[in-house]
Formats: structure tokens, sequence, C-alpha cells
């Protein structure tokens, strides 16, 4: 049997803000997959630097403060992912490869190259298991209760990948069930100010995300997962901003669909 990878020196592999029943009060419930950088002491630094460890290939620059700020609007459970995705990525489907990457954007990741299988199991079962199935007994504590639930994944975008510049401000992702997504996409896009990506710059789907497909398509919930450029929210300031603007809209859309 391995030594476990998370030592008594290691933060949890979650942060969960306003827990129940506190929470029950709101319908949102908030999870942010990429939120934190953080490495297992175990796994030293990756053989990746800490400039590398600064950009948006180890976690979503942003994401986590507005979650915070979101959370706090809305009054709504939140759960945080703490690791790095350079770790494990907690939305990627376990059988995906990138799960755990060799190589993000131009960079390689030298600590994940000739990961054995049972390593790989190991960061599964320490990282991604904790946080998808805390999300996972909250979702159905509220089934159990009749509550209707919204689920609301929060990611950020870099400005520039791959050389290219991304000219949009915010992506509204969906897929099987678009109702919450389209109803964001009209509410953004009022204001002519913002250019809004419709399952723009990514598109959400089966291979390349877990946590939407399996808690929110799956369980039949009402659900979006949005992305925000990172240079919009690379502030507390900003962070606040999009959080009261996401706050605003996300109440408007259920509304509209409550209807």
């Amino acid at each position: 049997m391995s030594s476990p990878l998370l030592s008594s020196d290691d933060p949890p592999p979650f942060t969960v803000l306003r827990d129940v029943p506190a929470a029950f009060e709101s319908p949102f419930v908030l999870c942010c997959d990429h939120a934190g950088r953080r490495i297992p002491k175990a796994l030293g630094d990756l053989g990746v630097s800490a400039a590398d460890m600064d950009r948006h290939i180890a976690w979503d620059i942003g994401a986590a403060g507005v979650t915070r700020h979101l959370s706090a609007m809305l009054g709504a459970f939140a759960i945080l992912q703490t690791y790095s995705r350079l770790v494990y990525d907690c939305n990627r489907p376990p059988i995906a490869v990138d799960a755990v990457a060799t190589l993000s954007e131009h960079t390689r990741i030298p600590g994940n190259e000739g990961v054995t299988d049972e390593q790989r199991a190991q960061r599964k079962r320490e990282i991604f298991d904790p946080y998808q199935n805390r999300l996972a007994a909250v979702l159905d504590e509220r089934a159990a209760r009749g509550l209707t639930t919204v689920l609301v994944s929060v990611h950020s975008f870099t400005p520039v990948f791959k050389g290219s510049t991304r000219t949009v401000h915010t992506g509204v992702l969906y897929n099987r069930d678009p109702r919450l997504g389209r109803a964001m996409l009209a509410l953004l896009r009022e204001d002519a100010s913002l250019v809004v990506g419709d399952n723009e710059p990514y598109a959400l789907n089966d291979k390349s995300d877990y946590t939407v497909p399996t808690h929110g398509e799956k369980r039949g919930l009402l659900h979006v997962e949005m992305e925000i450029r990172q240079d919009l929210i690379a502030d507390d300031a900003g962070q606040a901003s999009w959080a009261a603007r996401l706050d605003r809209h996300l109440r408007s859309a259920l509304s509209r669909i409550s209807a």
C-alpha cells in the first residue's frame, strides 16, 4: 500500500463556503473546479517554475475570488478545489488522458511524465474524489429535501491562448439543457459593451468537462458553466464587479425560466 499523497501538512482538497443548512435558503450551488494552485508537498514543484505556476496553466486566475463574492451575494453553498489542475484536473473525466497533463499549452510538466497507473489513481482518490463527492453529497441532500437546485460552475480563461488574442469577455457554456445558458446569454448581451460568447471560447461536452455533465445534466438540474476572461477579474475589484453582474443575471434568468 502506497503512502498517502496528502500529508498532515497539506491543506484539504476543497474549501466549502456557506455550508448547509444556511445555504438551503438559496436555490444556487456554486463550484469552482480550478480555484487553487497548490501542489502536495510529496510532489515537490512538479518541475514547473514559480512563474509558470502563476499562469493559467496551473489554475483559473480570478475564478475563486468571483466564486467567493458570488456565494456571499447569493447566500449560496460553494465548493472550491484547492489543488492545481496540473496535479489532477477536477473538471476532466477520469478516463481523459489530460486529467494528469504532461503538456499544458507549450509548457512541459516534468513531474507528470512517467506517472504510473497507481500514482494516477492515487491522485484521483485523494484530490478528485473528495471534491466531487462533497459536491454530490450536498446535491443529494438538497434532492432529499425537495429543494430546487441550480448548479453554477465558475471558470476563467486566458486573454491570449497559443498566440491568439481572445476578444470575448465572457462565455456561457451549456450542452444538452440550454435553458439557463440561453437565458444568461440573452441577459449578458443586453450590455452592448460586452462581447459574450455562446459556448465560446470553449464548448461544453462530455470529453472535456466532468462537473456539469455529471452533476447538472445527469441529475436534470438547471445549470450553466460561466467563463470570464482573466484580465477582467485579476483583482478583487474586478472579481466583485463580475460577481455582482452574475448575481443579478442569475436571479433574473431563474425568474424567467420559472415564470
